[in-house]
């Protein structure tokens, strides 16, 4: 270090001096600071926020930072031991934040064993050490990026949103787009959602806006567009996209969409259908084609396989006659949805008979938001008693059953889903090996993304996304919706999406 001459500084610029350099010193013993010299043991785990005890993380996650709850504790400090016997202790107040660069570090010498954590927290002024417990490093890596829409609850009404990405290997966050931009009727106002990628990359992508200045934005090798589905043989525009993973093909449901809001019921909103079918559309030729639309029943979220062979989707299953020239809103608890695959040929564009790929209202349940994994073994999807919108749902959960071979027998996921609370919108990342969802776990009314490691079947504890503040977990009052992975990031800016509405 090179030494700081004072003899020439003035009374107070010496004095200044010394304050920064202890601050300095503070500063730094803050954020490293000493293991308590003794403790009282507590038999149990710490009752950290996030809950990041015993989780298996990808070697390239941001740093798992948490706090002891404020209202208990005064302080918390914390070890983290690498397989190679390294230790660094961390601790602000009551919150553990790691600089990335240490973090990443540790995990590059632990890929593929775990990190011993040690936490100690200060309670009336004393200390207390819990059992300490470990973060399992898998070899496998998670896609880099992730992109969400963030709003509020909605139980009536909502105003401002955005669709933002954020880099999972650090903090990093960015818009992708907004609703203020573009909104030329406030009177209305304006929605956006159902950002879609194909293949996880970004040159091909799509997002939805409705109400005001109303169109879907296509983004076709980089060239941004706005283009309108509704055709007069179809319900609508595209409503629940999903990309053929290398064709110019987009599958859509089209959708006549409707909310109901409850007053006594815990779930507050019911989203239904009371019209709905398969389409698919050309980016290239800009044509809609009609996959499936049986007017008695509802087809709806649409996916596809990995090789593009097959179209997956959810369609409802026959009601009573005595419902049928019922007003929906009278028997909505009733309607259940089945899932199906139907053939596809890329050289035709045809589409094989329709297959039962899941029987879910013979077990009295409703699956929706089907997701094939990138090696086509296994099939993702949410489900809960009724209905096509089990966010709202507190009995909603995440399900997977094996397509390779076809079985209806469910894995156990319990590793992923929460109890009491609604789960939904799985995903898959690209290699397979991480599955993220959407989750009102904690407070039953603030999605937040939840990830959970895969592996042959398996399903280890999920862990929230982690943050550089973990009060910004608490704090931020939206929720996460539609999670989705990405390999890269939207180099779209969100101005250059608006000019698409000039036109």
């Amino acid at each position: 270090m090179k030494k700081i001459l004072t003899s020439h500084l003035s009374p107070l610029a010496s004095y200044l001096l010394a304050v920064a350099v202890a601050m300095l010193i503070f500063s730094s013993c803050g954020n490293h600071p000493n293991v308590p010299a003794s403790s009282k043991a507590v038999k149990s785990l710490p009752a950290i926020f996030p809950d990041y005890c015993n989780v298996t993380v990808p070697c390239n996650i941001a740093p798992l930072n948490f706090m002891l709850p404020a209202d208990d504790y005064e302080a918390c400090v914390a070890r983290f031991t690498t397989p190679d016997g390294q230790q660094q202790t961390y601790g602000n107040g009551v919150k553990v934040q790691i600089p990335e660069s240490e973090w990443h570090e540790m995990l590059n010498a632990s890929k593929g064993k775990r990190i011993k954590v040690e936490v100690w927290g200060q309670k009336e002024g004393e200390w207390l050490s819990f059992n300490p417990f470990e973060i399992r490093v898998a070899e496998q890596p998670i896609d880099e990026y992730v992109s969400y829409r963030l709003i509020e609850p909605s139980y009536v009404a909502w105003t401002y949103m955005e669709i933002d990405q954020r880099n999972v290997t650090s903090f990093e966050e960015t818009q992708i787009f907004n609703n203020e931009i573009t909104m030329n009727d406030k009177t209305i106002g304006q929605c956006i959602n159902c950002h879609s990628y194909q293949n996880y990359k970004t040159d091909n992508m799509l997002f939805h806006v409705r109400l005001s200045n109303a169109g879907t934005v296509l983004v076709n090798d980089g060239k941004v567009s706005r283009v309108n589905m509704k055709r007069d043989y179809t319900i609508s525009g595209g409503v629940y996209p999903a990309w053929h993973p290398t064709a110019k093909l987009i599958a859509f449901s089209t959708n006549r969409t409707r909310q109901g809001f409850h007053t006594l019921n815990p779930n507050k909103i019911e989203v239904y259908d009371e019209a709905s079918d398969l389409i698919l559309y050309d980016v290239t030729t800009d044509s809609v084609t009609v996959v499936s639309n049986d007017s008695t029943l509802l087809e709806v979220y649409p996916t596809w396989s990995p090789d593009g062979k097959y179209l997956y989707y959810c369609k409802s299953v026959p009601l009573p006659e005595e419902m049928h020239d019922k007003d929906i809103r009278s028997f909505y608890p009733y309607i259940q949805y089945n899932l199906y695959r139907r053939s596809f040929d890329l050289a035709s564009h045809g589409f094989g008979e329709e297959e039962l790929v899941y029987d879910a209202a013979a077990e009295n349940k409703s699956a929706t938001l089907p997701r094939v994994s990138p090696d086509g073994r296994y099939l993702l999807f949410a489900r809960g008693q009724y209905g096509c919108f089990h966010i709202r749902h507190a009995d909603g959960d995440i399900a997977c059953i094996s397509l390779s071979p076809l079985t209806a027998d469910l894995l156990p996921l319990d590793g992923l889903n929460s109890e009491g609370f609604a789960d939904s919108y799985p995903t898959w990342s690209s290699n397979g090996h991480w599955i993220m969802c959407s989750s009102r776990r904690g407070d039953g009314n603030f999605s937040r993304i939840y990830i959970s490691y895969f592996n042959n079947g398996k399903v280890e504890k999920a862990f929230m996304l982690p943050q550089e503040d973990p009060e910004q977990n608490t704090f931020r009052l939206k929720c996460y919706n539609r999670p989705e992975f990405m390999v890269e990031p939207v180099r779209i800016s969100v101005d250059e999406f608006s000019k698409v509405f000039d036109k």
